[in-house]
């Protein structure tokens, strides 16, 4: 069953007399617990599209399904409901809080949801989700007191607090080294084996991409070659 679906979607900003179309009729689809790397050049439309996927930016035209409903045309309020629901985002940059404490940032997306959780509630979920990524000993830490790759750990389990039935990784490894890519990566993919979160990893790095189990191409706004290119496609 699909997760989500495009259909012919097009994306023009309008810059004062200027309309820049982004992206240009794409479909594609993602199924329920399938692991996905959505590969692109700087100015593919790979972070448009993303931006479309995750509920932050409104199509100009297509039709986009997610989780069975048809969100093409979602006020601003239902995309953040939506995304509170539905969706987890992974950054590059980690976004956590400085001053704030691991604990604290994982449980942050619950302050603001719609379904009202408890303090108690909140911290236990807290506490399980860093446990989940290995990190239950370092909860009370700040930033600043962690590596790069723990604090990507602490985004994870940041994104994962909502109950999730997708997540969304932008460049997650960007910021690190190649030991701990390998490690935040095969991270993502016990998430997709062990517990079937659907995960779409956002690249421009086949070294990333190799981890997918399919990977879809998007340049100049279309996707490329066709919607699905094979795993062992890619290795070569």
């Amino acid at each position: 069953m699909e997760l989500l679906e495009l259909r012919e979607v097009c994306k023009t900003y309008h810059l004062g007399e200027l309309d820049l179309q982004v992206l240009k009729g794409v479909s594609l689809s993602v199924a329920k617990g399938e692991l996905v790397a959505l590969m692109g050049a700087s100015g593919s439309g790979k972070s448009t599209l993303m931006n479309i996927l995750g509920c932050l930016d409104r199509l100009s035209s297509g039709e986009y399904w997610l989780d069975g409903q048809e969100v093409s045309d979602a006020s601003a309020n239902e995309r953040a409901r939506l995304r509170n629901r539905l969706i987890g985002f992974v950054f590059q940059s980690f976004n956590l809080l400085a001053r704030t404490s691991a604990l604290d940032n994982v449980s942050m997306p619950l302050t603001y949801g719609t379904e009202f959780v408890s303090e108690d509630e909140m911290k236990a979920r807290a506490v399980e989700m860093l446990r989940k990524v290995g990190l239950a000993d370092r909860m009370h830490h700040q930033p600043s007191q962690l590596s790069g790759g723990q604090q990507q750990r602490v985004a994870i389990a940041r994104s994962l607090i909502n109950r999730p039935r997708l997540l969304l990784a932008d460049e997650p490894t960007g910021n690190l080294d190649s030991r701990t890519s390998e490690e935040i990566l095969q991270m993502f993919r016990d998430l997709n084996e062990k517990e079937g979160l659907t995960v779409i990893l956002v690249t421009h790095d086949p070294e990333v991409a190799r981890h997918a189990k399919r990977t879809i191409r998007i340049r100049d706004g279309l996707i490329a070659g066709g919607p699905e290119i094979k795993r062992e496609e890619i290795q070569k």
